[in-house]
């Protein structure tokens, strides 16, 4: 995997746009939550990753146990949790005559209690691991970790005590943040998976709420546009933190490059940093989530001051067409759409050309700008040189790219741009079922656009069953939120080489909270 770098990388600063957006930072709620049992991890080829817990004992045990050098035990909180870990340890026996050397590891799933973070070998930074070293140099002790975790278990190993004494722990804590600013939005379905889907989805968007919307808390706990999107349309649903979607717009339009790009993620600390990396789709995603934020809140204000910004997304994208009205299909150019392995990105990318250009004519309109017109013009252009160029009619499919490609991504956005009439789309979705094309989906992201073309395409039922059977398949495999990355069909699938550095509190994974609501499912 190749990471996007740019040396001559240059940022035009609006401290004017950033300004605002620190004005909307939120207030982070905290809830003070416990443990509740003591559990062992066991091999099991049964379950995902090969491990599940057992439970030991309940909490209360945790206090009246000692452990000395090479001793451990595992915490359970019950759920999903993103905050800071504190605990108090006091010696038993002999005054302690040596520093006490612990090491925890806290993790999501059940696998990172039980295989070694050592064994690691991904191409992302196993930085990213949450473990911690602890030297308690004066005992009894009360420790309180800096770094914030996003967990449900946590292990604690004694690493070094002295043959004098040993140690027990109590008071083990977390203090549970998020922005989110009700954690029980009120929900309640006839359908009891349906039910579960919903709670789950909020629970992962309310631990995603920060003070920007992260992409994932564990990793990588920054505000990636693609995510921002969807975060947002659950966000209108449920919280209606709609000034955290607010902050997050400005913060990206106060860090365009020189050409008025805006990046695919920024990083709010230690300031408002862009990075130079730089999607296609992602930057046209902007404007999509503009126009939704208009949608739910009627912000004229903030229409006016960030259609600019928006425009220039589209002009940029509209730059990289080539004499057929067709993008470019080259290896200079990144656009995400999916982690599926071979995926060619030029239809979908089409897709969300299209899709996105129909929002800004809508958004055009609002302000009466001068641009309705011009963009009412290109976007017909642009349709009928799509059903020109991208349609196999032997196929009945869009294709992609030099190999002429059938993916299940082309066809979902092809039909969520509206390039087909209804029925039409509802007959390519069930060819794409019925012959389901090597090229699949890999991801919750792109779940999620599923769903949503069959129910643009008029079909609820389907859409219902696909939503329950992928996230339902979550559920049944132990998701307290649901995560960055599932595939029923090889559950230890992850692109960066290892399953260990996953995140399984994800934003782009949120979303049939919204599904369910938006669409009365």
């Amino acid at each position: 995997m190749n990471f996007q770098k740019i040396d001559d990388q240059v940022i035009v600063r609006n401290e004017g746009f950033e300004e605002t957006a620190e004005k909307l930072k939120p207030v982070l709620h905290e809830t003070a939550v416990s443990p509740k049992a003591l559990v062992k991890v066991k091999a099991d080829e049964a379950v995902i990753h090969g491990w599940k817990t057992e439970f030991i004992a309940p909490i209360s045990a945790l206090s009246q146990n000692d452990y000395g050098k090479n001793d451990s035990f595992i915490l359970d909180f019950g759920d999903h949790y993103v905050g800071y870990l504190s605990f108090d340890v006091r010696p038993v026996g002999s005054p302690p005559d040596a520093p006490l050397k612990l090491r925890l590891t806290i993790g999501e799933m059940p696998v990172e209690m039980a295989e070694p973070f050592t064994d690691y070998d991904g191409w992302l930074s196993s930085s990213w691991l949450q473990e911690e070293t602890v030297y308690v140099d004066v005992l009894p002790g009360a420790i309180t970790l800096p770094r914030r975790y996003s967990f449900r278990y946590v292990k604690l190993e004694v690493l070094a005590t002295s043959p004098k004494y040993r140690v027990a722990f109590e008071n083990v804590e977390c203090r549970a943040v998020t922005s989110a600013n009700q954690i029980g939005v009120a929900t309640l379905h006839e359908d009891q998976l349906l039910q579960s889907l919903d709670e789950i989805s909020i629970k992962t968007l309310a631990d995603c709420m920060q003070d920007i919307f992260e992409d994932g808390p564990k990793r990588d706990r920054r505000l990636w546009l693609g995510d921002l999107r969807l975060q947002a349309l659950a966000n209108y649903e449920t919280f209606q933190t709609n000034d955290l979607v607010k902050r997050c717009l400005y913060l990206f339009a106060a860090v365009p490059d020189k050409g008025g790009r805006v990046a695919a993620n920024v990083f709010v600390a230690p300031q408002l940093i862009a990075d130079d990396t730089y999607l296609f789709d992602y930057s046209l995603f902007f404007l999509s989530t503009l126009r939704d934020y208009y949608a739910a809140t009627n912000d004229l204000e903030t229409l006016k001051e960030l259609w600019p910004t928006a425009y220039r997304q589209l002009e940029l994208a509209l730059e990289r067409l080539d004499e057929n009205d067709i993008l470019r299909d080259s290896p200079d150019w990144w656009s995400f759409i999916d982690w599926q392995d071979g995926l060619n990105k030029q239809a979908p990318s089409q897709g969300v050309l299209i899709y996105v250009m129909k929002q800004a004519i809508e958004l055009s309109s609002i302000l009466q700008t001068e641009q309705t017109e011009y963009l009412k013009l290109r976007l017909k252009e642009i349709m009928a040189a799509t059903k020109e160029h991208l349609w196999d009619e032997e196929k009945q499919f869009f294709v992609s790219g030099q190999d002429r490609q059938v993916s299940w991504a082309s066809q979902i956005w092809m039909v969520l741009a509206g390039v087909l009439p209804q029925q039409e789309n509802r007959q390519l979705l069930n060819r794409l079922f019925q012959e389901n094309p090597d090229i699949g989906i890999a991801t919750p992201y792109m779940y999620h656009h599923l769903v949503e073309s069959l129910l643009h395409a008029g079909d609820k039922d389907r859409a219902i069953l696909e939503m329950k059977a992928y996230w339902g398949g979550m559920i049944k495999d132990g998701a307290d939120t649901f995560w960055e990355l599932y595939n029923p069909h090889d559950k230890k699938f992850s692109p960066y080489g290892s399953y260990l550095i996953n995140s399984y509190c994800h934003a782009w994974s949120c979303t049939p909270t919204y599904l369910i609501r938006k669409y009365n499912l």
